[in-house]
């Protein structure tokens, strides 16, 4: 007997095991980020709906504002404490994972009681979650090296992983606001069963997620000359962060803007949420476009491809500060999205060409702590702004323009080959 999903769950397995994805594990985490990606919107659903459609504009900022103080200013201190914190753990991956899902289980279940009242037990538990998601995202970064299948280039396979994540999201967003229709609290009640879920799932992946063998730890600067560091180990790696931490930063920007700007000021004959729902399609669908041309490009001349990226966003900014208008800013997040998409599966391909193995672990939980807080930067300027749009997207441009400044000219000027390989224990200068 065939239940009516059966056949559709076997299609989605055989895509996510496709092309030895299924017998190196990398389908296993493909599916583990699906289930990700779609508890953390459920959590989002709920949280934006209690601190922010739920009570009038300038009372929403003032709660927004509460929101970012109470968990991302305390996320700035504990973001650069969790790369060194796992980095300990090189034996025991598959079980932090694990713990990051439990601990949003549980944390989701704790909000389902303050939803209603928007009390400000609310938001230590929102910090919680927020930590335990980008604890397990750098988890997820320095696992997927472990798991490449023969001839898969790690741009094709973090596209995978990243495209399983979008399509999750995008299924899981309208289930949540149904959801949430029937009660606040029911979207962390499904939350709390995917992420149940996840955590099963992540102490089902294979044991050699939990290989650290070679592996040292890699620092974001230099601390001496025989500790080895992005920027000793590669160039074009530290050109490429600089880059990406600027597209990152526009993102938190745009993402707290705009929400705020289009809520008081919608697109020109629609509703906010309308508003907000065309620029939020027009974000994801060029993620996942840029998702898509990635698994395409092979990783070929990542250093181009991050360049060319934050020049056109930077143009597209510049543009809607100039002309501002619903169709400039639905371009720029469209841009946006294709161009964070691209500029860090690019990154992910320098780290996995110019960083020697026994630090390239590490690097990229390094890198991913760096990036999450240039997001929460990014969303503390876009909350602060006054609500003019030729204003925000100046300042959006100038965010750009300074990546584009530190980041372009290394990028295009930096080596292209691999460092000499070097035996184990040589100093790295």
């Amino acid at each position: 007997m065939h239940l009516p999903f059966t056949g559709t769950a076997k299609g989605i397995r055989r895509a996510t095991h496709a092309h030895g994805a299924g017998e190196s594990g990398l389908g296993k985490l493909i599916e583990l980020h699906a289930v990700n990606g779609a508890g953390d919107v459920m959590i989002t659903v709920a949280l934006a709906s209690t601190v922010f459609f739920s009570v009038p504009t300038d009372e929403a900022r003032g709660r927004v504002a509460l929101y970012l103080a109470i968990t991302m200013a305390p996320f700035t201190l504990l973001a650069p404490v969790i790369g060194p914190l796992l980095d300990r753990l090189p034996h025991g991956r598959r079980w932090a994972m694990a713990g990051a899902m439990l601990t949003r289980a549980v944390l989701a279940v704790t909000m389902s009681g303050a939803v209603a009242t928007g009390g400000l037990e609310l938001y230590p538990a929102a910090l919680g979650v927020l930590v335990a998601s980008k604890a397990y995202g750098v988890v997820r970064s320095a696992v997927v090296p472990r798991l490449l299948p023969p001839n898969f280039s790690l741009v094709k396979a973090n596209s995978r992983v990243t495209l399983a994540g979008l399509l999750a999201t995008g299924i899981a967003a309208p289930i949540g606001v149904a959801m949430q229709r029937i009660g606040p609290s029911w979207p962390l009640y499904g939350a709390c069963a995917l992420f149940l879920l996840g955590a099963y799932w992540a102490l089902r992946m294979p044991h050699k997620v939990d290989s650290a063998k070679g592996e040292r730890p890699a620092h974001l600067l230099t601390h001496g000359e025989k500790k080895p560091s992005l920027r000793t180990v590669g160039p074009a790696v530290l050109h490429g962060l600089q880059a990406n931490a600027a597209l990152r930063g526009l993102s938190g920007f745009l993402i707290f803007f705009l929400a705020f700007l289009l809520r008081e000021h919608p697109l020109a004959g629609q509703s906010a949420a309308v508003s907000l729902g065309i620029v939020g399609v027009a974000a994801g669908v060029g993620n996942a476009c840029g998702t898509a041309i990635g698994s395409l490009l092979r990783a070929r001349g990542p250093e181009v491809i991050i360049a060319t990226m934050i020049l056109v966003e930077l143009s597209a900014a510049v543009c809607a500060a100039l002309f501002f208008s619903p169709a400039w800013v639905a371009v720029l997040g469209g841009v946006a999205g294709l161009s964070q998409a691209l500029s860090k599966l690019s990154l992910d391909a320098l780290i996995q060409r110019d960083v020697p193995e026994v630090v390239r672990t590490s690097a990229f939980a390094r890198s991913e702590t760096l990036l999450q807080m240039a997001w929460v930067a990014g969303g503390a300027i876009g909350i602060a702004l006054p609500l003019n749009g030729s204003v925000g997207m100046g300042v959006a441009a100038a965010i750009l323009a300074t990546g584009a400044v530190l980041s372009v000219r290394g990028l295009l000027t930096a080596p292209r080959h691999p460092p000499a390989p070097r035996p184990p224990g040589a100093r790295v200068t």
